[in-house]
């Protein structure tokens, strides 16, 4: 992993009843083979995890108030002391230092402990334990990311050299408590349709994500099992209203999945522009007028849903004037396939196809 710069400071807090407390690293963390496996680690589990993804607001600018949960007590941006009074969100620092900081006019230790003394209040409402806070900037080709994640440690067990067994701190690198990551080439780049920022949104865990966000001066972007499922659904149109050979069909899902595949392993963005070069390259605007044409609703950069890609296979078929073509998870619920029979039973027809059978 291409580390330009890493930052490890400690969130200290014993137990639930203990307040947070910050203690920052005096500096940049030295190169060494162990940080970059960690950092890897790290960021390998964190592209496996379910995302929130968004953008920063510009610096300044007032964050919008999270949608409650329902068994929030409080509003997500009430400071500790507030007297139980709702409060508008204020604007978050962060999109101003984290310009400075790209700007060079900050390092990433400032810039890192601004946020992270800030962190403290969060750590308090949501959590029981402390940990280590790590920042690192990464750099692979022409993409510079900045990558954020609060470990914890665990027990493990060792044998040493004297064949005695020890108890030995562990990172638990599968179990972050909060992540974040932030494209900042894309964030340079502008455009406000961009999906640059994801961020850790375990299952049960909404309001800690909605307080990170408010904090960072975050908007969320789009759902990313909604928008994959969509686009999903505008391919498989597609290939029917192109009325594909099965291969031809089978080639370009192939291509379309791999594309995606890929492109949720290293964290990024799938983008309309670059799907429809691979599904057509003989003509590669033509699933992207598609999309545009039928008015699908998607964004021009999609995060990709990796358990909705996994589900995602298309079954065709052509004999004796008959052409089928379906998706793969409808198999065992609109649609069963009996072996021993030899066929296929759909229970849900097309709208269209029944008019056409009605009248026939």
């Amino acid at each position: 992993m291409p580390i330009t710069a890493c930052v490890i400071h400690r969130l200290d807090k014993a137990s639930s009843d203990s307040p947070a407390r910050f203690v920052p690293a005096d500096g940049l963390h030295p190169d060494s083979e162990a940080l970059d496996g960690l950092v890897t680690r790290l960021s390998d589990a964190y592209h496996g995890k379910s995302k929130r993804w968004g953008r920063l607001l510009d610096p300044g600018a007032t964050p919008p108030a999270p949608t409650p949960s329902p068994d929030a007590d409080t509003a997500p941006w009430e400071d500790d002391d507030d007297t139980g009074s709702s409060a508008a969100p204020t604007p978050s620092a962060f999109p101003g230092e984290l310009k400075r900081y790209v700007d060079g006019e900050l390092d990433l230790p400032t810039l890192s402990a601004a946020l992270g003394q800030r962190l403290t209040g969060l750590i308090d409402d949501h959590l029981p334990l402390g940990g280590h806070l790590i920042w690192a900037d990464l750099r692979q080709g022409d993409t510079r990311t900045l990558f954020l994640a609060l470990v914890h440690h665990r027990d493990g067990f060792v044998i040493g050299h004297d064949h005695e067994v020890a108890i030995s701190g562990q990172i638990n690198h599968n179990q972050m408590a909060l992540a974040l990551r932030i494209n900042l080439t894309q964030w340079q780049a502008g455009g406000a349709a961009s999906q640059y920022l994801s961020m850790l949104a375990d299952r049960g865990g909404k309001k800690l994500t909605d307080d990170l966000q408010a904090l960072i001066g975050a908007m969320e972007g789009v759902d990313p099992k909604s928008e994959t499922r969509t686009l999903l659904k505008a391919f498989s149109d597609y290939v029917e209203s192109e009325d594909m050979a099965e291969d031809a069909s089978r080639e370009k899902t192939d291509a379309l999945i791999d594309y995606a595949t890929d492109q949720a392993s290293r964290g990024e963005s799938m983008t309309l522009d670059e799907l429809s070069a691979l599904v057509a390259d003989d003509n590669p605007k033509a699933f992207y007028d598609h999309i545009r044409n039928a008015d699908y609703g998607l964004s021009p950069e999609i995060p990709p849903d990796k358990r909705t890609l996994t589900q995602f296979r298309r079954f065709t078929g052509r004999a004796e004037g008959v052409s089928i073509s379906f998706d793969s998870h409808l198999l065992g619920n609109s649609i069963e396939y009996d072996e021993s029979q030899d066929r296929l039973i759909i229970k849900k027809l097309p709208n269209k196809l029944k008019e056409q059978l009605k009248g026939g």
